[in-house]
């Protein structure tokens, strides 16, 4: 006779009560153990497949670990579960607008505030659509409503900034700018100072440590200040990522350059190398010229025999760039995959001679350079004196939004920039031409994430570029 079987098992905790094992999940995700609140996500969904908040949570989890589409499916799926959690709402009006799918994004966060009027965070982010959409008559009063309620929120006053910056209205831009270094992920990029910061005084026979705050981009952008700080203070000690050493050492007025925070000298005051331009009020009228940084000499040389060596053909050379660092903030707008600059690459070898400046190149992207005739000089590129060097050998470089942009801009290379849309504040609204750079040719995206356009008009300049004679002078500006 067969023993009777056994009694079916306990049902496991998340059948019994979901709601309970999803207290546990937000107390995970709070601490930030992502991978154990997914797990526990994962775990109601097993037995409870369509469970609204199960969805949104994990929907939420992979969106900050950057699973857009996966995340967009779990959240929308939520959202008809139940369309009255504005939180739900919201966070998938983010996800569309990180998407470039505004419409969408607009409509859940419309949803969201007409769930909770006047919700501060609702606010922010329905500003930060119609920001995108470069529509600054509906996203500057919603800012004001979010600093109405919450009057410190600095996210709200440098999205002010940024918007009156890219219109050209300099002095309140760089005011609200300030607020950059008040955001979240500000918070401990420099260490606390025990000097005060310098407010533009002059101060004969002091140092003042100036401090490349933000990307290298950025150091390189406003480094041409540094001449006019040295003029109001002694002693120039200028802190900065290590790549950037070498190349910015000739800068009249740098006296010491370190990398290093336990290599800082004694100073009297110190300053953010980026709120430069608003201690010097600067605007359209009153900007440094560029070209003011330069290759040194002999990597030049270098670098010329080099080329004529890999490059004999005598044809115009031209740069590319075109992935940034995944990190930035704007990179999923901003960077492209190489396949997308074809007709680019279709003149390589051709036309003109093409030679790749990415220092990192995408996996994704390395058959593909290797299938065309490009010189790929990544392994190389080991800091920024060497690619100055290189590309003052260059006839034109073709770049998405990035510091080696600034970099060609800063020497008086030519430099065709493809911009996003809408355009990062240091380029303006309108136009191709750039105050910062009259070496820059910008191409600007007709509409949202549309790069077609853009990078069938950098061809045709590359194309253009190839057409001019042979003898004209390395370097000249090509027609827009």
């Amino acid at each position: 006779m067969q023993p009777p079987p056994p009694p079916n098992p306990a049902p496991p905790a998340v059948q019994a009560d979901p709601a309970e094992a999803l207290i546990r999940a937000e107390q995970a995700a709070a601490a930030k153990r992502l991978n154990e609140a997914m797990g526990i996500c994962r775990d109601v969904l097993e037995t409870h497949a369509e469970h609204p908040a199960a969805l949104a949570m994990l929907g939420s989890i992979l969106g900050h670990r950057g699973e857009m589409a996966e995340s967009i499916r779990l959240l929308e799926r939520a959202v008809a579960q139940n369309g009255q959690v504005a939180a739900w709402r919201n966070n998938l009006c983010s996800l569309y607008r990180m998407e470039c799918r505004l419409e969408e994004a607009e409509r859940e966060g419309r949803a969201a505030l007409a769930l909770a009027p006047g919700q501060p965070t609702l606010l922010l982010n329905l500003a930060k659509v119609f920001m995108d959409r470069g529509d600054d008559a509906l996203a500057i009063p919603l800012f004001q409503d979010v600093l109405a309620r919450e009057p410190f929120n600095a996210e709200a006053h440098l999205a002010i900034g940024q918007m009156l910056l890219a219109r050209g209205e300099m002095r309140p831009g760089w005011a609200e700018y300030e607020w950059r270094n008040r955001l979240e992920q500000a918070k401990g990029m420099i260490p606390n100072m025990i000097r005060p910061e310098w407010n533009g005084m002059a101060l004969p026979g002091a140092t003042i440590m100036l401090i490349g705050d933000q990307g290298f981009g950025d150091t390189l952008q406003f480094a041409r200040f540094i001449p006019q700080v040295a003029a109001r203070c002694g002693h120039v000690a200028l802190a900065c990522g290590g790549e950037l050493e070498g190349l910015l050492r000739p800068i009249p007025g740098v006296g010491s350059i370190f990398s290093r925070w336990q290599d800082a000298p004694p100073h009297q005051v110190w300053c953010r190398i980026t709120s430069l331009g608003g201690i010097f009020e600067v605007g359209a009228d009153n900007m440094p010229p560029a070209p003011y940084l330069s290759a040194a000499a002999e990597p030049r040389a270098a670098w010329a025999e080099r080329l004529a060596r890999d490059l004999p053909s005598g044809r115009r050379r031209v740069g590319i760039f075109w992935s940034g660092r995944p990190t930035h903030p704007n990179d999923r707008r901003r960077s492209l995959r190489l396949a997308q600059l074809a007709p680019v690459l279709a003149l390589a070898g051709e036309v003109v001679d093409m030679v790749s400046l990415q220092k990192l190149v995408p996996d994704a992207d390395r058959a593909l350079l290797a299938a065309h005739p490009v010189l790929d000089l990544s392994a190389e590129l080991t800091d920024f004196s060497v690619t100055a060097a290189i590309l003052t050998n260059l006839d034109m470089l073709v770049t998405i939004d990035s510091g080696i942009a600034h970099l060609a801009g800063a020497l008086g290379v030519p430099v065709t920039m493809m911009s996003p849309s809408p355009a990062d504040w240091r380029w303006l609204n309108q136009g191709s031409d750039s105050v910062w750079y009259p070496s820059m040719y910008i191409l600007r995206q007709p509409s949202v994430g549309q790069w077609t356009p853009v990078i069938e008009a950098a061809a045709a300049r590359v194309a253009a570029l190839a057409a001019r004679p042979a003898s004209d002078e390395l370097g000249c500006a090509v027609p827009g």
